[in-house]
């Protein structure tokens, strides 16, 4: 059994994780928050003390952190005695604190693949680069490590694997819906990490196809979805981090992720890009002065926890699946719907951090548990999808179920 979380990131899903670990603290243990900005942690320990969040009396303990030192990382693990670590910080840091954790002996989490600052889209499958490479070493040391265990990925993957097992004897596609259906009220604003946010949209999209990866351009395959609650959508072929997981995983030939665009941040995004302002690459100014223009771009618009007080609408994520059963043509939708406002009277925090950070937490708790302490490296549709599935359901993202015989919660007993 595992207890003491230690959470890197100060960010809207950091903030969701520690009212999530709060209310679960009698099994969790102590809980820290770690963050280069010592006052963006504390901020957070304020809203789950104002919120009440806390189901037993303990204290919540901040620290400074620069989470690319390992070693300083490693120190802040032992200090706190945590044996359990949500990295819900940049991308950037995955491979650092990962390499703590295995030093350490203790639990890793994450909710995002690793990212490289200089490169972007590269070429699949995305973990094969770099978090594959420890899953030897994790194996010989019995180091528990659950990769992408956010909503998308990580919910998505378990519902992959849910209908796997429970609804077709053979899947022939999967296609990952994500659907944002809510107003900020900004000009122009992303959910989350604008810096991470674009990487994911400036290269070529990767996605699996008649079981090969087939490369597009962004904004350039588009479908129109019904969906229940928030209706008609348009959504795009983008690549993602859980198509590279489960198209290993699960043997099936089609993996496909689509996002939810309006025109309006498709005409901006794209005025961005063709103005270089969505580079990587440094640049000089007249003045002599190197920048990126990707930071620079992230430094002007909204930091996406301060959406989150006028956010309203909700989200709709989900996959659509396709295949047979008993020898008869079968499509499924398994899928939750979020709502912005609820999840700002919980947390503090919009949706899209919402749908973000409970997940890692309910992963936690099943570590904590046993019942997810795999001793070695994993994606979550290499775990049992059931225990994670019935704790979102008390947690805040309870699961649906539409096909055939109508649309309807899941129950795992049926």
């Amino acid at each position: 059994m595992k207890k003491n979380v230690l959470i890197i990131g100060a960010g809207g899903v950091a903030k969701v994780v520690a009212h999530k670990c709060a209310q679960h603290n009698d099994e969790l243990g102590r809980i820290a928050i770690a963050s280069r900005n010592i006052s963006k942690c504390q901020a957070i320990i304020d809203s789950v003390k104002a919120k009440g969040s806390l189901k037993v009396p303990a204290d919540i303990q901040a620290f400074a952190l620069n989470a690319l030192d390992v070693e300083a990382t490693k120190a802040l693990i032992r200090e706190t005695q945590s044996q359990i670590v949500i990295n819900v910080g940049s991308a950037f840091l995955n491979m650092s604190v990962l390499r703590a954790c295995i030093d350490t002996g203790v639990a890793y989490l994450d909710t995002a693949i690793h990212e490289e600052p200089g490169k972007i889209c590269e070429t699949p499958p995305w973990y094969g680069n770099y978090e594959w490479k420890h899953l030897e070493e994790c194996q010989q040391k019995n180091i528990t490590a659950i990769l992408g265990v956010g909503f998308d990925p990580g919910v998505v993957n378990s519902y992959a694997k849910l209908a796997q097992q429970q609804y077709f004897d053979r899947i022939d596609s999967i296609d990952i819906l994500d659907v944002n259906a809510g107003s900020h009220g900004k000009y122009f604003a992303t959910n989350f990490d604008p810096e991470i946010n674009f990487r994911e949209f400036t290269g070529q999209v990767w996605s699996w196809q008649n079981s090969q990866w087939t490369s597009n351009s962004m904004f350039e395959v588009k479908r129109t979805d019904d969906l229940p609650v928030v209706g008609s959508q348009n959504l795009y072929l983008t690549g993602h981090d859980e198509v590279h997981s489960i198209s290993k995983n699960l043997n099936v030939p089609n993996v496909r992720f689509w996002m939810s665009f309006g025109e309006h941040y498709i005409n901006v995004f794209t005025v961005l890009k063709n103005l270089g302002l969505l580079s990587e690459q440094p640049v000089k100014t007249a003045e002599g002065l190197e920048v990126v223009p990707l930071k620079v771009v992230k430094a002007v618009l909204p930091d996406p926890a301060s959406l989150a007080p006028g956010y309203t609408g909700k989200t709709c994520i989900g996959d659509l699946v396709k295949g047979t059963k008993d020898g008869q043509p079968r499509e499924v939708f398994i899928y939750n719907v979020a709502d912005h406002e609820e999840a700002y009277a919980e947390t503090d925090s919009q949706g899209i951090s919402y749908t973000a950070g409970v997940p890692p937490v309910a992963a936690a708790l099943l570590v904590a548990r046993g019942q997810w302490d795999a001793g070695r490296m994993v994606n979550v549709e290499e775990l049992p999808a059931e225990p994670f599935l019935k704790a979102l359901d008390v947690m805040g993202l309870p699961t649906r179920v539409k096909d055939e015989k109508g649309d309807r919660p899941w129950d795992a007993e049926a």
